[in-house]
């Protein structure tokens, strides 16, 4: 009795082989991607301007800019709020710009434990 192989089914080893050049080149892609946006600057300001910050895509504080005029003793807890939403809306910055490059790359599928 002979076995019959379906038709194509000759070309599993060679579409395997082209699907892990493919997955191969996108992790290289990603890779990329992700050294690109880590040597990034990302400012974000808050109050208007009076609280300026650049956070690197490492999410590392690289410099904070108080303008003077909203020091005030009396009130430090404006100030703390300012820098914490300059710190969050940065971080966010930094976030939504990775989701958006990376869906480039993967077509819009969610990778986890990539980004």
């Amino acid at each position: 009795m002979r076995a019959r192989v379906p038709k194509g089914a000759g070309n599993n080893a060679q579409n395997m082989n082209q699907m892990i050049r493919q997955a191969q080149k996108m992790q290289d892609q990603i890779t990329e991607l992700q050294d690109d946006i880590e040597a990034r600057d990302f400012t974000a300001t808050a109050g208007g301007g009076a609280v300026e910050l650049v956070m690197t895509g490492k999410k590392t504080i690289k410099t904070l800019n108080i303008k003077k005029e909203v020091v005030d003793p009396e009130d430090v807890e404006m100030l703390q709020d300012l820098i914490i939403s300059a710190v969050n809306e940065a971080v966010a910055q930094i976030e939504q710009t990775t989701e958006d490059e990376m869906s480039k790359i993967t077509g819009g599928v969610s990778l986890p434990g990539l980004f």
